[in-house]
């Protein structure tokens, strides 16, 4: 289209062009949780609630990077909870005894993530399947013992604190919802890429993809890179948010979690990884503990999110993403059937 053209399209009709734009979803997520910052200032919504959009946003940067590793790669990782925890000690130890701004901290929890990814990469190459995921639960947990008892660093199990340290928190959660967008591009181009596609052969068959001139080496590095790097900005994301980490936060419960989330919406889709991570981790944080009875009693928070997963698994296997869209197409077909019989009913039959 020339550019006269496109001066002479309406713009409701310039605007309907970028609707088809695949970015427009992840722009319009973005602006649905900056929204919700917006309304908390204004008092239209409480505080709580705010927080459950900002802990979601960042906690969905984790499930993009899951999804890769487990969706696309077929690779089963219980690591995830000691990777998150790494980028907060990372970010609450380099800002608060060096002051280093968010962006170099961020530049060097990349670095450590990519020599993580690399070394978890290496023993994918040696365990397959459930003892992978055992594994990288024992990564984790040697992660989480360091948290406990490098005190000089990590403040042991009283938590590190970095209040006064950086941005406020709503700058850091405007800075979590920007870089959740520009993870989320960055997700779907490594999903339609040769890399994505590379990914799913590997997922299907090691030996065929073998066959068809696929590195099982290069991709399954990958993998763990991406889903190290994702987990470990997100951690940096948390603190800065948070303003305080501790250990008992990264335990086996978050990875499983994060897990269920991916599982619940569906890996093959951004919308999925955001309908999924909304369920599990937005909806207790911002509505189920509103209620006395959830907040007084956590267990049935985990009890709630435990049926969902066997109901999703049960009924449908493909994730809610899949259920959302086929709801849509039958949608469209029946107000596009229920659009001819009005024109026909009042132009008549052709």
């Amino acid at each position: 289209m020339d550019y006269q053209k496109h001066m002479e399209l309406t713009p409701i009709k310039r605007f309907l062009g970028l609707t088809k734009h695949p970015y427009f979803g992840f722009v319009v997520i973005g602006l649905f949780l900056a929204l919700g910052q917006v309304l908390g200032q204004f008092g239209v919504i409480g505080t709580s609630l705010v927080r459950s959009f900002g802990y979601t946003s960042i906690y969905m940067i984790v499930g993009l990077g899951f999804a890769l590793l487990l969706g696309y790669a077929g690779l089963a990782s219980l690591g995830t909870a000691g990777f998150v925890g790494l980028g907060t000690y990372i970010m609450g130890y380099l800002a608060k005894t060096h002051d280093l701004p968010l962006i170099l901290v961020m530049m060097v929890g990349i670095i450590i993530a990519i020599l993580v990814g690399l070394i978890v990469g290496f023993i994918s190459l040696r365990i397959e399947g459930m003892y992978l995921a055992i594994v990288t639960l024992g990564l984790s947990e040697i992660f989480n013992e360091v948290f406990k008892n490098a005190y000089s660093i990590t403040n042991g199990t009283n938590g590190l604190s970095i209040f006064g340290v950086g941005a406020s928190r709503e700058i850091a959660y405007y800075t979590a919802i920007g870089l959740l967008i520009l993870m989320m591009i960055v997700t779907f181009n490594v999903m339609k890429s040769p890399t994505g596609r590379a990914m799913l052969a590997m997922k299907n068959s090691d030996s065929a993809a073998q066959a068809m001139g696929v590195s099982i080496l290069k991709y399954r590095l990958l993998a763990f890179i991406f889903a190290t790097v994702y987990a470990v900005i997100a951690g940096v994301l948390y603190i800065n948010y948070a303003k305080f980490t501790i250990p008992t936060t990264w335990s086996l419960a978050y990875s499983l979690n994060i897990l269920a989330a991916v599982i619940v919406g569906g890996s093959s889709t951004i919308f999925g990884i955001f309908l999924g991570t909304f369920l599990i981790f937005g909806l207790n944080l911002g509505i189920l503990q509103q209620f006395e009875f959830f907040a007084t009693n956590g267990a049935y928070s985990v009890i709630f999110n435990g049926a969902l997963i066997i109901i999703v698994i049960m009924f449908y296997p493909g994730g809610l993403s899949k259920l959302v869209l086929t709801l849509s197409h039958k949608i469209k077909k029946a107000f596009k059937k229920y659009k001819e019989k009005w024109l026909a009913y009042k132009y008549g039959e052709d």
